[in-house]
């Protein structure tokens, strides 16, 4: 039996395009899913963060963020929004900026490898990113974390503890190491099998593409290293 494809995926929940690129890769996977010869995938996510400055309690809203902190004029920052909305509709989800709380985003990293640790970190990642970009939800406090990991599946007295303790921070900081020794600058990114790196929220069928082909050359070294050992 091949091995499952690895899908290593750098992200931040605060990022928008690292949800649509989520989506993107779900749904690509899902289309890849129906072929006879489906290939099996794990995906992994892992911690980047693309303001780590950021206060937990941000003073404004996202147009305000991108004016004041990252120095583009209000007019553009508007623009961008709307056209990040867009892209995200067209993928199946609903952004409210005019509700969204900007803040750090490592006590939610932290919380993503607790996450990770008890075997449910695509649950955790789907629910703070829908939290954070389509509720509104404050991701910068422990109370919202503790419930959204009760939402999850997770148990609210070991998620809260693993945000006090900051044991998982260490883990936090190797992701980023690793980030850094890949030479990401951006998110999200992903690394496919430990050897081809795809940046952005690609289209659905770009990671249909990319899974079937690195399948495919699975199969491949698969039935000739059979045919070696029979040789």
């Amino acid at each position: 039996m091949t091995d499952a494809i690895r899908i290593d995926v750098w992200s931040d929940i605060a990022c928008p395009w690292c949800y649509i690129g989520k989506r993107n890769l779900e749904s690509g996977l899902a289309a890849a899913s129906t072929d006879d010869d489906a290939p099996v995938v794990e995906v992994v996510f892992h911690s980047y963060e693309l303001a780590p400055d950021t206060p937990v309690d941000f003073d404004g809203g996202e147009t305000d963020y991108l004016a004041h902190h990252k120095g583009i004029p209000a007019e553009q920052a508007r623009e961008m929004l709307d056209r990040v909305t867009g892209v995200a509709a067209a993928a199946g989800l609903e952004y409210r900026f005019d509700t969204l709380k900007h803040t750090n985003t490592v006590k939610a990293h932290q919380l993503l490898h607790f996450a990770k640790a008890e075997g449910r970190q695509p649950e955790l990642t789907e629910r703070l990113m829908s939290a954070y970009f389509t509720e509104g939800r404050h991701l910068g406090r422990d109370d919202v974390l503790v419930a959204l990991a009760a939402d999850a599946g997770l148990d609210p007295d070991a998620a809260r503890d693993a945000l006090v303790s900051e044991r998982y921070l260490d883990d936090v900081r190797a992701d980023q190491a690793q980030a850094q020794a890949y030479g990401i600058t951006g998110v999200p990114f992903f690394v496919i099998d430990g050897k081809y790196g795809v940046s952005g929220a690609q289209p659905a069928e770009a990671f249909a593409q990319i899974a079937r082909q690195v399948w495919d050359e699975r199969r491949q070294a698969s039935t000739a290293e059979a045919e070696e050992s029979v040789a």
